[in-house]
C-alpha cells in the first residue's frame, strides 16, 4: 500500500501540478490512514471496505481530531481510491458515496457502556442535587430524549407504574418512549424525597426543578453532565446529547431493529437513524458471518 502512495503521490505533482504542500498535506493523511490499516490487519486495498474507513474516522474524531481534519483526511482518501480505480488497480471505488461535508453527522459522538456506568455513577445521592441529577441522567440514558425534551417534562407526561414518557418532541409530534428499572427506581426516589422538598407553588409543573422551585434549564443541565463527566474520569468532551446517541448505539449493537430506534428517537426520517449503522460495523459484520452461508 505504501507503494501505491507514492505512485499517486507521483500523479498529483507531475500530471496535475499541485503544490508540493499539497502532495506533502496528502502524504501524512495517507500514511496516516495506511498505518491504521495495517495495525488493523488489513493487508491490501482490495480488503478495505467502507466500514474500515468509518472505522478509522471514527478513531481519529475519538482522539480529537476536528471535523475539518475529519473532512480532510477523507477527502485524501476519496482521491486516491479515485486515481487507483481510474489506474485499474481497484475494480471499484468505495468511498463514492461517502460526503465529506456532512461528515460530522455520520460520525456521532458515543460512550462505551463502561463510560455510561460511570457517569451514571458519578452523582452523590447523599445530596438532594445528586438524587436529583441521578434521575434525569438515568432517564436520559434510559430514553434516548433530547435534552429540551428532558428538561421539559410535566408530570403528566410520565407514566410511572407502566414506565413510560409521553414525549413532544420536534413539530409538536407525540411519541412514547419506554423507560428502564433503574431509571425508574431513581425517578421514584426523586419524586418522593426530592421534588416535595423544593415545590412550594402548586402550579409548578416541570419534573425537574431547582431548590428555587424553578425548571432546571437545558444550560444547566448541560453544565452538570460536564462536572459529572470530568468527576467519572470521560476525557473526552461530551454532552447531553451524547448520551441521546449512546442510547440509539447502544440499542443497535444489541440487535434492537433500526425501525424502533428510529420511534423512540423520534426522527420523521430514518435516514437520520441509520447514522447509528457506521458506528456499529462490528454488530453488522457478526450477523453477517452468523447468518449468510457463504460468510
Amino acid at each position: 500500500m505504501n507503494g501505491l502512495v507514492e505512485q499517486f503521490l507521483d500523479f498529483v505533482r507531475l500530471e496535475k501540478g499541485l503544490s508540493e504542500n499539497t502532495g506533502e498535506a496528502y502524504r501524512r493523511d495517507l500514511d496516516e490512514f495506511v498505518g491504521w490499516l495495517q495495525r488493523h490487519q488489513v493487508a491490501g486495498l482490495h480488503q478495505v471496505q467502507r466500514r474500515h474507513i468509518m472505522d478509522y474516522l471514527l478513531d481519529q474524531k475519538e482522539k480529537g481530531r476536528a471535523p475539518a481534519t475529519l473532512s480532510r483526511r477523507l477527502v485524501a482518501i476519496r482521491v486516491w481510491f479515485r486515481f487507483l480505480q481510474q489506474e485499474g488497480l481497484l475494480a471499484t471505488n468505495i468511498t463514492d458515496a461517502m460526503d465529506a461535508p456532512r461528515l460530522w453527522h455520520i460520525l456521532p459522538d458515543i460512550l462505551s457502556v463502561a463510560e455510561v456506568d460511570r457517569l451514571l455513577k458519578a452523582p452523590d445521592l447523599r445530596t438532594p442535587h445528586g438524587i436529583r441529577d441521578k434521575a434525569m441522567l438515568e432517564l436520559l440514558y434510559s430514553t434516548g430524549l433530547r435534552v429540551s425534551e428532558l428538561v421539559g417534562l410535566q408530570g403528566d407526561q410520565i407514566h410511572d407504574d407502566a414506565r413510560y414518557v409521553r414525549c413532544v418532541g420536534k413539530g409538536n409530534k407525540e411519541r412514547i418512549v419506554p423507560y428502564g428499572q433503574s431509571a425508574h427506581d431513581h425517578l421514584a426516589l426523586y419524586l418522593r424525597e426530592v421534588r416535595p422538598l423544593w415545590n412550594r407553588d402548586p402550579a409548578q409543573r416541570a419534573v425537574f426543578i431547582t431548590r428555587r422551585d424553578r425548571p432546571l434549564s437545558r444550560k444547566t443541565f448541560w453544565r452538570l453532565v460536564k462536572r459529572y463527566a470530568t468527576a467519572a474520569g470521560i476525557r473526552h468532551t461530551i454532552s447531553p446529547h451524547t448520551l441521546r446517541h449512546s442510547f440509539a448505539s447502544h440499542l443497535l449493537a444489541n440487535q434492537a431493529p433500526l425501525r424502533v430506534i428510529q420511534e423512540m428517537l423520534g426522527h420523521a426520517d430514518i435516514a437520520t437513524t441509520q447514522i447509528y449503522t457506521h458506528v456499529d460495523s462490528g454488530r453488522l459484520k457478526s450477523v453477517h458471518q452468523r447468518y449468510h452461508p457463504r460468510a
